[in-house]
């Protein structure tokens, strides 16, 4: 089903940015066997290099087809030609247009990336504030070689931790608590697959819900875009999707004098378009949101990026050049194109609403405020305590950084009237004061 009709209304009242430093990002997860589609386009572990003939024609017919979809035009700048992605797409994140894409809808694995259908699925479930204790089988099923933040056994952790391990450190083992809490990793993955089916996300195929490769688990490129999309709708996705450094509680000891004591430790996030490397510096204007690597998905990333009042949605997967952080580079090549080639090229396809928006034409379960239902206190628009503050000043703890995130203190998004999902809403960024210059 076709998008509404979009609309060049702007709406939002926002008043800050969330503190960011510098990190190193986590190991990538050591995989099973990879699952690729099949020519019917179901899943299979059959692997294949090249992408289907025919694919899923969700948001248009040329998404559909395989290779490189783009109205190149007088004006429109060339595609960058050092992208090695197997699939990718650059989407306006407030439009939905598709403003060129290479094997949009090919099925393939996805890694951490799919933890953003994770959290968009749990994240309005557990109020931040609510504690869980850990018992062994919250810990059991993880696979080896994940990626993990450090949770252990017998100790008492806030549903704001947990998600921090998951956003920031693409911890597995939070992935598990989170899903212990929500009966089970059995019915989380269902919800996951029915929340995926909702978005009109229907590449994607969850069989372990923190995204380590498994038999059968599939999206594409549009659909991580989808999820992403539908995620930064809730504030406390987009505040721990954007925040860089926090404080994670550690191991309960004894000192010397024989009194329990738990001290907590830094944590960092990922990302490295937020964050920075030596080869990776920030990318200007970027605000999240997830990536992801295993043997089998390689390297895939998903990010929002904001300039110049132009929002978009960058989704990469597999990069084939082997290089070190190519799939950040990449990702920076495409945001580079599609912020000069916005509002001169002609999209090639659509991101479309989810199903009870396309046929209501309501907006689907979003408060004005954008909030999760989970934020519990309200959120404080700092991903809670232990983030970076909202500051330009060095922390507490010594850190400084540049406020480059989403996060939000006492912003309103103003929601206009009629509409359907996105179409009326401009997204919630922040201020020019997050801004940074490329090196």
């Amino acid at each position: 089903m076709p998008a509404p009709k979009k609309t060049a209304r702007r709406s939002l009242l926002v008043t800050s940015a969330v503190l960011s430093s510098l990190a190193l990002a986590a190991p990538a997860a050591v995989a099973a066997p990879s699952p690729s589609p099949s020519p019917s386009g179901s899943p299979s572990a059959s692997p294949s290099a090249t992408p289907p003939a025919s694919m899923s024609t969700v948001g248009g017919a040329r998404l559909g087809q395989p290779g490189t979809q783009v109205n190149l035009a007088s004006g429109v700048p060339v595609l960058p030609k050092d992208v090695s992605a197997r699939s990718w797409i650059v989407a306006d994140a407030e439009t939905g247009d598709v403003l060129a894409a290479h094997n949009a809808h090919w099925r393939l694995a996805p890694a951490s990336t799919l933890k953003m259908l994770f959290a968009d699925t749990l994240l309005p479930k557990f109020p931040r504030t609510a504690q869980h204790k850990v018992t062994p089988s919250d810990l059991a099923g993880i696979g080896s070689g994940s990626s993990m933040v450090g949770i252990k056994e017998d100790e008492t952790y806030t549903v704001h931790d947990l998600w921090l391990g998951v956003f920031l450190r693409s911890g597995n083992d939070a992935v598990h608590v989170l899903s212990a809490m929500n009966k089970g990793v059995e019915n989380t993955v269902r919800e996951m697959n029915e929340h995926a089916e909702e978005l009109q996300a229907l590449d994607t195929h969850v069989v372990s819900p923190d995204g380590y490769d498994a038999e059968g688990q599939v999206s594409s490129a549009y659909d991580l875009t989808l999820i992403a999309r539908s995620g930064m709708q809730k504030k406390d996705f987009r505040e721990y999707a954007s925040t860089v450094t926090a404080k994670f509680p550690g191991e309960t000891k004894k000192d010397k004098k024989g009194k329990k004591v738990r001290k907590s430790f830094e944590i960092q996030n990922t990302n490295r378009l937020l964050a920075g490397d030596s080869d990776v510096p920030v990318y200007q204007g970027i605000a999240g949101v997830k990536n992801g690597n295993t043997t089998n998905a390689g390297a895939t990333f998903t990010g929002v990026a904001e300039r110049n009042g132009k929002v978009l949605l960058v989704t990469v997967m597999n990069p084939e050049k082997d290089e070190h952080n190519e799939v950040y580079k990449e990702t920076a090549r495409l945001f580079d194109w599609g912020f000069k080639a916005a509002g001169k090229v002609q999209p090639v396809g659509e991101l479309v609403p989810p199903k009870s928006a396309a046929q209501t034409g309501a907006q689907p379960g979003a408060n004005p405020s954008g909030e999760a239902g989970g934020s519990g206190n309200g959120g404080s628009g700092t991903a809670g305590t232990g983030a970076k503050p909202v500051a330009i000043a060095p922390a507490a703890d010594g850190s400084s950084g540049i406020g480059v995130a989403l996060g939000i203190t006492g912003g309103v998004l103003v929601l206009l009237a009629g509409g359907a999902f996105l179409v009326n809403r401009r997204w919630p960024l922040p201020d020019l004061v997050r801004r940074r210059t490329r090196p």
